[in-house]
């Protein structure tokens, strides 16, 4: 997609109608979702802007979108900067920007489903320094001018079997209302999509890649619930499977359902729960209990059941890498390959493997200068060959019913220079510090993403995204709370969680490399003064030793490189055809 003046004209005029000199357009949902379903991909229709974090804000006379390092690149080439100025949200902030724009008395729009209380809060002091006001639209003036913009999905729920899933929805009914009588409250609003999902065992496809239903939820301290969702989804699959605890309302029902809650004490998470949901309740009487989502936690620290589950969908996730991998070493250097005929072949190796359901997110497949932009996805105009004497970096994933993938590998196609090589190193170097990482119990991951990056720091050098997002159990590829980034939160990782080790390098206009495999949190055996922590990597794939200076690697290094692909070579041989296996000896053949 690409910027339409058109769009940016009728957005004005809706705009001039209601009396707004400007109007705010973040990229989510009403659930404050990353990945949003193709209804709420407002700031691409007024932008052209397709990266899955930024924002914007259209005034009469001018518009501006915002992104972080990752998207530099990618909004340079999508948005018309004759039409929508492009900024790093840190060098030039939206609020700083709005208020440059506006005069005292200008009215500036938002949409309170797509905001959370604190950002209203901030962004109404901000602009009554300039003598302007934030109003809250109660209908987006995107969606009255946007004709064609699409339905939210009505694909059918689907129940997540207690097979993958570990616990009984009645059981973490039950773990849910501990923690709200604990709290005091009655009820908690549930209104992230992989909380909704994981809280009833249930999935859906209304958001690409992401298997998560578009309904909200409130759950009570009596061990019973409220689903919200179009009753077109609700199958007598799903509603035998909810049985009689859960009341299935219509979706539309949600915001009335809040206005009766009053005198209802309701655990509110102020991060995860829009501005109008807090609002409502708030205007009819409710009591508010500010806490983070009740399902947060447990859904992040994976039961027995689900880590089972995701190693052995990375077994077969890295059996379908390999004989991918194995391909491109013959087919790469013949010269005739592109990243489009790359990733389709990878998805027709993965698609083949038990229990997949889809990709987990759109794969990446960056060759050359394209592999320097970090969420790059591939089109018919973008599309690039694969060279010989280039990298390319090729970042995907399967959603199985029995756990989330998340890989990047980055090959050599023929010979690279040196720079390349030193380059990769320092990303292997830093990603093996990382996966051989002990730390105490109540260690944050911002307090770990300087172990991936030193290697790198060394020479002056860093990438512009983080280190590690947490991936969930057949749910979102990026699942909060926790995360290893300079800039992350304050929550101490623990056992269960699952994480990716992804650093990397990006040479603008020239390429890009990454290593991402996923991890997950354990208790570190031995005697020790504190109890301590450390990765079990379950990703498993052969590292590209072609793009490895062994000069730079020391010995404890090379050992864990060594063991690494030993594990991967003894694990997947069994599951892969005998034409593939001389491969997958040399390629984890010790250095």
């Amino acid at each position: 997609m690409t910027t339409n003046p058109t769009h940016l004209d009728a957005l004005r005029a809706e705009l001039k109608n209601r009396g707004l000199a400007g109007f705010i357009i973040p990229l989510t949902d009403e659930h404050m979702s990353e990945y949003v379903g193709d209804y709420a991909q407002r700031l691409a229709w007024a932008t052209g802007f397709t990266g899955s974090a930024g924002n914007g804000v259209v005034m009469a006379d001018s518009a501006a979108v915002f992104v972080d390092g990752r998207y530099t690149i990618q909004v340079a080439a999508e948005v018309d900067g004759d039409h929508v100025e492009r900024h790093h949200f840190q060098e030039y902030p939206l609020l700083k920007w709005v208020k440059d724009h506006v005069k005292a008395g200008d009215k500036v729009g938002y949409d309170p489903e797509l905001a959370t209380r604190a950002w209203v809060k901030n962004t109404e002091i901000e602009l009554n320094q300039v003598g302007a006001e934030l109003v809250s639209v109660n209908k987006n003036p995107i969606d009255s001018v946007w004709h064609d913009r699409p339905s939210a999905s009505l694909a059918p729920l689907k129940v997540q079997s207690d097979q993958y899933a570990g616990v009984s929805p009645t059981d973490k009914a039950s773990q849910i209302a501990a923690i709200l009588q604990k709290k005091g409250a009655d009820a908690a609003v549930i209104a992230m999509l992989d909380s909704v999902a994981w809280a009833f065992n249930i999935r859906a496809k209304d958001v690409a890649n992401t298997p998560v239903p578009h309904a909200f939820a409130i759950m009570k301290a009596d061990e019973t619930a409220q689903l919200f969702v179009d009753p077109e989804k609700v199958t007598d699959a799903v509603r035998e499977h909810l049985g009689n605890r859960v009341e299935i309302l219509p979706r539309t029902a949600f915001y009335k359902t809040l206005a009766a809650m009053k005198g209802k004490k309701v655990l509110v998470d102020p991060v995860t729960n829009n501005a109008k949901i807090l609002s409502t309740l708030q205007k009819n009487g409710a009591i508010l209990i500010d806490g983070q989502d009740p399902c947060i936690m447990p859904k992040a620290c994976k039961n027995d059941v689900e880590l089972n589950g995701t190693r052995n969908a990375h077994i077969r996730d890295g059996a379908a890498i390999v004989e991918f991998l194995a391909w491109l070493s013959v087919e790469a250097p013949k010269g005739q390959l592109t990243e489009i005929s790359a990733a389709d072949k990878l998805w027709s190796i993965r698609s083949k493997r038990e229990l997949l359901q889809d990709t987990s997110f759109d794969t990446i497949s960056g060759a050359g200068s394209n592999g320097a932009i970090c969420h790059y996805r591939v089109d018919a105009e973008s599309n690039r060959a694969i060279n010989v004497g280039e990298l390319y970096l090729v970042d995907s994933g399967g959603q199985y019913f029995d756990g989330t993938t998340d890989i990047t590998r980055t090959i050599a196609v023929g010979e690279v220079g040196k720079e390349e090589k030193d380059r990769f190193t320092r990303v292997l170097k830093g990603h093996i510090a990382l996966a051989t990482a002990r730390f105490p119990v109540g260690t944050a991951g911002a307090a770990l993403d300087t172990i991936a990056r030193k290697p790198l720091w060394d020479v002056g050098l860093d990438y512009d995204h983080g280190t590690g997002h947490g991936v969930g159990s057949y749910l979102a590829v990026h699942e909060g709370p926790q995360r290893i980034a300079k800039g992350s939160s304050d929550v101490p990782l623990k056992p269960g969680m699952i994480l990716s080790n992804e650093p990397g390098y990006y040479k603008a206009e020239a390429y890009g490399i990454r290593i991402e495999n996923l991890v997950i949190v354990r208790k570190e055996a031995g005697e020790f003064e504190r109890d301590m922590l450390s990765f079990e990597t379950i990703t498993l794939a052969p590292i590209d030793q072609n793009l490895i200076d062994i000069d730079l690697l020391n010995t404890q290094e090379r050992d864990w490189l060594n063991a690494y692909h030993a594990r991967v070579r003894e694990t997947l041989m069994p599951l892969v055809t005998t034409e593939i296996q001389p491969w997958l000896v040399k390629a984890t053949q010790a250095l």
